[in-house]
């Protein structure tokens, strides 16, 4: 198997799914490495070239068990021809269920061939420093078997060297897919009192939301509660305070708290 390049595709609103796409390519240790973020706005319309003798790193969130709708559309602009794929969810310490199973089909709808896949945890977008869920993470520990899983993918492309080497890869998951995250009314909202306008929570947005000029404004047909404006806010002045993602939030925090570990295919 020949790898020119390597490619990281990923949707990461809060930034943890690239974290651990990041401390993949290390240990993955091919160059260049080239980011292809579809995470903000304008990759709803970003021109994507065809990938061919890359290694592509895709990876997304995980929301209530499946991918973000947002990110299939986006991933969706792909065109692969027979392009070798690491496959990888990040879900907040609760379950990633079918999101890895639909990632994996995804994939090769698009016309790549998934050679690996994991799935790791992150911080919850609902956490926070009252009612945490999976803080800090990924943490040192998961970033490390991060960068160990990226050494596997090496070691199984040099397995690959052969053009009729097979790829036996199954992942878990249930089809048809399971509901996935219900239609919550509202957005979070802005205190006006600290905020600055700064424009921050703008920019972080992923379906651009969010508008800035002498107040802040969100639109809420468009948030999906990914939480990224309310962790980056640099004054603390957005918060999520819908109060069924409150209950939702407890209940994580209640039932879920035990410490979760990285999964790792094959």
């Amino acid at each position: 198997m020949s790898v020119t390049s390597l490619k990281l595709a990923y949707f990461s609103p809060t930034g943890t799914t690239r974290k651990v796409l990041e401390a993949i390519a290390e240990g993955i240790g091919i160059e260049p490495v080239e980011h292809l973020s579809m995470t903000s706005p304008d990759a709803a319309e970003k021109s994507v070239g065809n990938f061919t003798d890359e290694l592509v790193v895709i990876g997304a969130p995980v929301y209530a068990g499946r991918l973000p709708e947002v990110a299939v559309k986006r991933f969706r602009r792909f065109r692969a021809r027979d392009t070798r794929a690491v496959l990888v969810v990040v879900f907040g310490n609760r379950d990633y269920e079918d999101a890895l199973l639909e990632l994996f089909n995804l994939s090769k709808d698009l016309g790549f061939v998934p050679i690996a896949a994991a799935a790791f945890i992150g911080e919850h977008s609902f956490s926070t420093p009252d009612v945490p869920i999976a803080p800090g993470r990924p943490d040192k520990a998961d970033l490390d078997q991060a960068v160990a899983f990226g050494l596997t993918v090496k070691h199984r492309i040099e397995d690959l060297a052969s053009p009729d080497s097979s790829v036996p890869l199954q992942v878990p998951g249930s089809f048809p897919y399971k509901d996935g995250m219900p239609s919550i009314e509202g957005a979070a909202r802005t205190l006006v009192d600290i905020c600055t306008t700064c424009g921050t929570c703008a920019d972080v947005c992923p379906t651009g939301s969010i508008t800035v000029n002498t107040v802040v404004e969100t639109d809420p047909n468009l948030c999906i509660k990914c939480c990224a404006c309310v962790k980056e806010c640099p004054t603390q002045a957005r918060i999520m305070d819908n109060p069924i993602i409150t209950k939702i939030a407890v209940w994580l925090n209640e039932n879920y708290s035990r410490r979760k570990e990285p999964e790792i295919f094959p």
